[in-house]
């Protein structure tokens, strides 16, 4: 009985995710009549891909998906970096303070980042970082390090220490033994918190809007979120919806990409440590 009333669940969650999936697709390709009037389900009378060409180049989505792959990169690059070896450092090290900082990066995760905002606001402008992708991607890296620690931590706790032991009276440095012993053998929960800081960071919509304002000049560096979301309320009723829908379907796409490849790696990564 449980199984069955849990096999509904997901097919449940499954259809409230792939509707509104199909429904942005579809609408990429129709006009707004179409999107409007009828089946939102039908097929485009006429497949219209004119709409993907009017996201990217009028609306700027194409200079707005660059300026997210910069951003996306070197944050999670960063994060992945500091946060690896934070959470390595804590798990296999016993010193003073060791509990007080872990659970200062664990108290970071109940932090609402609304009630940051205005802080965080005025600690950017006085570093002269406002309106920078510089100033944006140290945000990103210290936003998603309470989760990336708290999440290796765990992980690097279930690593055998034999191995660790090993490496040592082989001569391995600390340094050598977290790169080239500990890191590898950290693959599969490495590319799970990699793939779950490159969603949460590329979906990010409140902290670009805060610290990458508007203007002739600012413009350029938004990041697609807020190009979006300009898009939406640019022209009210009389938007370009298709050109809108396309340009939810580039956003959206490349997540679905980089998901479908490595959801064998996320999947033993979240397991890893329930096996050992």
């Amino acid at each position: 009985m449980l199984n069955k009333l849990s096999h509904v669940a997901l097919a449940v969650w499954a259809i409230l995710i792939i509707y509104p999936l199909i429904f942005t697709f579809l609408a990429a390709f129709k006009n707004n009549t179409e999107i409007f009037i009828g089946n939102p389900f039908a097929l485009p009378s006429e497949w219209d891909f004119g709409s993907f060409g009017r996201a990217w180049t009028e609306a700027n989505v194409g200079q707005y998906f660059i300026n997210s792959l910069v951003v996306v990169f070197f944050s999670t690059l960063g994060t992945m970096v500091l946060g690896a070896m934070a959470a390595y450092v804590l798990a296999r090290y016993d010193f003073i303070g060791n509990r007080v900082i872990y659970f200062l990066f664990v108290a970071g995760l109940a932090f609402p980042v609304y009630l940051a905002l205005t802080p965080l606001y005025i600690v950017v402008q006085e570093l002269g970082l406002l309106g920078t992708h510089t100033g944006l991607i140290l945000v990103y890296i210290a936003y998603s390090l309470p989760f990336t620690v708290f999440f290796l931590a765990a992980f690097f706790k279930t690593l055998p220490n034999a191995v660790a032991e090993a490496a040592m009276i082989d001569g391995a440095s600390h340094t050598r033994l977290f790169f080239t012993v500990m890191m590898p053998m950290a693959k599969p929960g490495l590319i799970s918190i990699t793939i779950f800081n490159i969603i949460g960071q590329w979906n990010q919509y409140v902290l670009p809007v805060s610290l990458l304002p508007g203007g002739a000049e600012g413009q350029e560096k938004w990041l697609l979120t807020q190009g979006i979301a300009s898009i939406s309320t640019a022209a009210g009723y009389q938007a370009d919806w298709p050109a809108l829908f396309a340009a939810l379907s580039i956003a959206i796409i490349p997540m679905i990409i980089v998901y479908t490849i490595f959801q064998r790696q996320i999947q033993s990564g979240l397991t890893a440590g329930a096996v050992k």
